[in-house]
């Protein structure tokens, strides 16, 4: 007989490092239409739930968000509708039976704040580390498009308090990030095991 799940613990003011994935791994995302409406599921329910998003990656089977929860218990609220609402519009667009995503989401308490920072590097890289760009800012579906080009979708609303300390301008910082995120670490493959993604 399985075990139920444990419920999670969430905190006020917390920053958790949220990540779904396609069920059997598979495409989530198959047109930038798919893109664009999953971008568009997330700002309807920003408006509706005390979270706020400081990075995000969509990447064609998965999803990182790094995010800061200003009320706890809204998170599992939040996270249930947009993968509701998104998994509706790939059955209707595909025609698909079943779960589009596979099982719930999964979500890492980031307990120390400078995590936050190499937690953004590492998703911020996944389009390079996946071979689907050659050159990280020709991806179109993250949030380095907000922190480095300054191009803002509506998503981020606060930016990353470790980002902001980065430097005294908007464009020290850019640069400052952008650097850091093009730095290679020892690590990284670790990690992508760790999230086995």
């Amino acid at each position: 007989m399985p075990m139920p799940r444990r419920p999670r613990s969430l905190v006020d003011l917390g920053f958790y490092h949220v990540l779904t994935r396609g069920n059997d791994r598979k495409k989530i995302f198959k047109s930038p239409e798919d893109y664009c409406q999953f971008l568009r599921i997330l700002k309807r329910y920003l408006k509706k739930y005390k979270i706020r998003i400081m990075h995000y990656c969509l990447m064609p089977n998965h999803i990182h968000l790094p995010i800061q929860t200003i009320k706890g218990a809204d998170l599992p609220k939040f996270m249930q509708e947009v993968l509701q609402v998104y998994a509706h519009h790939y059955r209707k667009e595909y025609g698909s039976v079943g779960f589009v995503f596979q099982n719930r989401y999964k979500s890492f308490h980031i307990d120390k704040e400078s995590y936050l920072l190499e937690c953004a590097r590492y998703i911020e890289r996944n389009p390079v580390r996946a071979k689907l760009v050659s050159k990280i800012l020709e991806y179109p579906w993250s949030s380095l498009n907000y922190y480095v080009k300054g191009n803002n979708d509506g998503i981020i609303i606060k930016e990353n308090p470790f980002y902001v300390s980065m430097a005294s301008t908007d464009s020290e910082r850019r640069q400052r990030f952008y650097e850091l995120v093009l730095e290679d670490r020892p690590y990284d493959q670790v990690v992508d095991d760790y999230f086995r993604i």
